[in-house]
């Protein structure tokens, strides 16, 4: 019986250590997605300014500009890593998570980055949308957590409660 209780601690551990390295990882994704963004519409400054004779010399000349600016190149590929990054904690995360912890922090840290790089003023209801926003993540995250314990609990796992 010790040797059950032993192996249940331990099962409970790996899956609590598993999900909080998930969240993680999806904030990691959200501030690489959500702090490069502005910084992307910064480089691409200057693109309408590009002009062309064909449509097919536009779409090139485009290319071109963007490629070759590095300041919208370098946030452009860490960007980018930050999809690879979801890409692969996707592969064990549960999707209902996923979503809207990466996706909703996204926007706080564009609305952030912004700010500070001067974009815009942030107004009272961009902060309680924020507000909002993280409320809505840990709502999030706290029914993921639940869902786990009632996964692990004595009566699931086939055990009988002591």
């Amino acid at each position: 019986m010790e040797q059950i209780q032993y192996s249940r601690l331990i099962f409970i551990d790996v899956t609590f250590d598993f999900f909080i390295d998930s969240v993680i990882y999806l904030c990691l994704v959200a501030i690489l997605w959500g702090v490069t963004n502005p910084f992307i519409k910064k480089g691409a400054q200057g693109l309408e300014d590009v002009k062309a004779m064909s449509v097919y010399g536009q779409f090139i000349q485009e290319i071109l500009f963007l490629v070759t600016n590095l300041k919208y190149i370098l946030p452009f590929l860490l960007n980018q890593c930050g999809s690879v990054l979801y890409y692969l904690t996707l592969q064990s995360t549960d999707i209902s998570l996923a979503v809207p912890v990466s996706n909703s922090l996204t926007f706080v840290f564009t609305a952030i980055t912004g700010w500070f790089l001067g974009e815009e003023k942030v107004h009272r209801n961009t902060y309680m949308g924020m507000i909002l926003i993280l409320c809505g993540t840990i709502l999030c995250c706290w029914d993921k957590i639940k869902e786990i314990v009632e996964l692990i609990s004595p009566s699931t796992l086939g055990f009988e409660e002591e």
